[in-house]
């Protein structure tokens, strides 16, 4: 018999059992490339972000970046505004307070061209909460700057309206009353010295920006509707000693199902870590209160409405969103208040 078809046979043979199942599983293991987590805002992008509201008494920041963490629950609660614009005052407020909202939404209720703005703008709203989630530090620090900056430019100063105070390196913004609130009208990306480029595709909402350099003020809103509820005007702060929303005096922490905390989302080995959610992740499914849960693929971004170019995505959502609900929400008068 001759030797080269045996050889032969060996050979295929061979190959045939090294090419198996079997004989992979026995080869080393490859090294699994985790995917690559996404990159936090730059402080740039982030002053940019917080513009619009930086020059707020510290409260309403405070309401605004814990609620821009439930930018579903800010769409539906602007919509129910608008369904019930017959119910006033402290009717507002004792319906509101039977609602499944969370804490920080019902209290935008009383500020309802604040809660407009953030439905109208829902990408920057999406932003702002994702950032808030996963940059917290860095968001405050934001605010900060901003505030130092307008007033250098001599915009930001105490009046009647409001009273602004430095303690230490933190500027703090309060209403001049402790019953009357001002909201702050100004162009957000002319305000600060510097012209800053506009969010895009920003919805100027009529009645809370002005295209001046300047800060005016429209009426006043009275909080004593809404001060007898654990969500109420008093029960929200600023800590800047660790840049932190607070409520009741202590730190608040947001319980949403919209934004992952990406910090956590991967374990040392590189390995996704499901315990590292901290949050699940949300989007709009369009039609009326259409909200479906839906996590998001490993590794991918978790604003529930943008990824980091400043909402592409949000966009397409907050369009359906809109049409869904109906695309009018009226003029408001300076700060929206409904009394």
């Amino acid at each position: 018999m001759s030797i080269k078809p045996i050889f032969a046979v060996a050979i295929s043979g061979s190959l045939f059992i090294t090419s198996s199942p079997i004989a992979l599983a026995d080869q080393a293991p490859q090294a699994q490339t985790a995917p690559t987590p996404v990159i936090n805002q730059s402080p740039e992008q982030l002053q940019q972000l917080v513009a619009p509201i930086a020059l707020y008494p510290d409260e309403l920041v405070a309401e605004v970046l814990a609620s821009a963490t439930f930018p579903e629950q800010v769409v539906e609660a602007d919509r129910w505004l608008q369904d019930h614009k017959d119910l006033q005052g402290q009717q507002v407020a004792n319906e509101v307070d039977k609602l499944p909202w969370d804490s920080s939404v019902k209290a935008l209720t009383e500020f309802p061209s604040v809660l407009a703005n953030m439905d109208k703008n829902l990408s920057w709203t999406s932003s702002l909460g994702d950032a808030y989630v996963n940059q917290q530090q860095e968001v405050m620090a934001a605010v900060q700057t901003m505030r130092d900056r307008a007033e250098q430019s001599g915009n930001l100063k105490s009046n009647s309206q409001e009273n602004v105070t430095q303690q230490g390196d933190t500027i703090v913004v309060e209403p001049a009353s402790p019953d009357v609130v001002y909201v702050p009208t100004y162009d957000p990306w002319l305000v600060y010295g510097a012209p800053i480029g506009a969010w895009p595709d920003w919805y100027w909402y009529p009645g809370l920006y002005v295209a001046t350099p300047g800060i005016t003020f429209g009426l006043g809103i009275g909080i004593g509707f809404f001060g007898s509820f654990g969500w109420g005007w008093h029960h929200w702060g600023l800590d800047w000693g660790h840049r932190t929303v607070i409520i009741d005096h202590a730190r608040y922490i947001s319980h949403s199902t919209t934004f992952i905390n990406r910090s956590r989302v991967f374990d040392r080995s590189g390995s996704f870590n499901r315990d590292g959610f901290d949050h699940a992740h949300t989007r709009f499914a369009g039609g009326a209160h259409g909200f479906v849960p839906n996590r998001p693929a490993e590794g991918m971004h978790s604003g529930a409405f943008s990824e980091f170019n400043h909402g592409a995505v949000a966009r397409g959502y907050s369009s359906v969103g809109r049409a869904s609900f109906g695309e009018s929400h009226g003029g408001g008068s300076h700060g929206g208040g409904r009394r």
